[in-house]
């Protein structure tokens, strides 16, 4: 095996460095996140698509960068993003989750009309799945939608909806077609936030802050053209959304940047006038730490190549979501530990707090916990991996509870 890079990458890598260097001062900070870009993060978005940083391999027509996709230079870029600390551009739900799938399955127009500002950060999107009595038996959904005029008429209920709070859009699975089976029923659409009829009461968290909402639809009508793959396609649409949710969610991108920002908290925290990352206790977590982050680094380049092959990764894609929350938890629970007391009373402040380098530590460590059961809980996960991955019999039905989720 050689991993020398070839001459090209060697080029791109160059090339990468020197945006860094000419463009890096103008970096928003990483870290935090969770609420509506700024200015500054929506000027360096759109810098970072024009030269293919975000964005890269979605076609031109539709705002992104138009480059093949290449294994190595993706990771070049984040190994790159993440060694200099830089921003590596916007991701939340809209460009994780919805454009792989408006891609992959939506129409030309619906690509036209939402790709491009979506890349962007300029429309912010949520995702209306779990309801309170469908959370990991996702097909249970009993938000319905019935045509009328021309429309479909929204009437329901969801919970733990991210970001809906400061969302303009929302894809929405919901009851299209209540006399088939509970999977063969269901519909995804696209709807405005700002349609008659929405109601987002935020859900405060022990962050102290409301990432969460439940959102309640009185009568809402949606456009029909605004329905991806036609009624009653819902189920395999939501699954290719939660595909790519997983895999943004276990992102090795995203880790390799925390790690970053823990080594740098470990040089600068002292104790005694000593760096903890000089202390035995706090070098030894990080090490290991380090290590499990550039084995995670490795996996996501073997997804990255069976995605560039059209080879369905099985087992690999399965362990994404787990492995890459619990190892994000691990990372942000060192930084907790170093910080100690400091960063708590910012925290204490909820929505007013500051975002210093303290408090969005202990904010990540809070939401890590969440990340845990969002997205399909661990303990969903791994029965998961041992059933369709590892074809390990399936768990016994418990009589009087509805069986499992699906």
């Amino acid at each position: 095996m050689d991993l020398n890079f070839s001459e090209k990458h060697r080029a791109f890598q160059a090339e990468v460095r020197e945006f860094i260097r000419r463009h890096g001062p103008a970096s928003p900070k990483t870290g935090g996140g969770r609420k509506r870009p700024d200015r500054k993060t929506l000027d360096w978005q759109r810098l970072l698509i024009e030269h293919g940083y975000a964005g890269r391999t979605i076609p031109r027509e539709y705002g992104g960068y138009g480059a093949a996709p290449d294994v190595l230079e993706a990771a070049i870029i984040a190994e790159e993003f993440g060694r200099a600390n830089v921003h590596p551009g916007i991701m939340n739900q809209g460009i994780s989750m919805l454009v792989p799938t408006l891609l992959e399955v939506g129409t030309r127009e619906q690509c036209e009309r939402w790709v491009r500002p979506t890349i962007r950060g300029e429309i912010i999107w949520c995702q209306g799945y779990s309801e309170p009595e469908a959370g990991s038996d996702l097909a249970s959904v009993r938000t319905r939608a019935v045509v009328e005029d021309g429309h479909f008429v929204v009437n329901g209920h969801k919970i733990w909806t991210s970001s809906a709070h400061y969302a303009d859009m929302m894809f929405l699975l919901c009851r299209t077609e209540p006399d088939k089976p509970k999977h063969e029923g269901l519909s995804y659409l696209l709807l405005s936030m700002r349609t008659p009829g929405i109601e987002v009461r935020p859900l405060r968290t022990m962050t102290g802050r409301a990432e969460f909402n439940e959102v309640f639809f009185t009568d809402v009508r949606v456009p029909l053209d605004q329905i991806v793959m036609g009624r009653g396609h819902g189920w395999h649409v939501a699954n290719i959304t939660l595909k790519h949710e997983r895999m943004g969610i276990g992102d090795a991108g995203k880790l390799t940047h925390r790690l970053q920002r823990l080594v740098e908290l470990l040089r600068a925290t002292k104790v005694d006038g000593v760096p903890l990352i000089a202390a035995a206790e706090f070098r030894s977590r990080l090490l290991r730490l380090q290590g499990e982050v550039l084995a995670w680094r490795a996996h996501n380049l073997r997804l990255l190549t069976d995605q560039a092959r059209g080879e369905d990764p099985g087992l690999r894609r399965l362990i994404v979501k787990y492995g890459g929350t619990v190892l994000g938890h691990r990372l942000s629970a060192l930084a907790v530990d170093a910080l100690g007391a400091e960063g708590l009373t910012a925290l204490s402040q909820g929505e007013d707090a500051q975002d210093d380098d303290a408090a969005n530590w202990n904010n990540d460590y809070l939401y890590d916990i969440g990340l845990l059961i969002g997205g399909g809980t661990s303990n969903i996960q791994r029965n998961i991996i041992g059933e369709r991955g590892l074809g390990l019999p399936r768990e016994p039905r418990v009589p009087g509870t509805g069986g499992r989720g699906a």
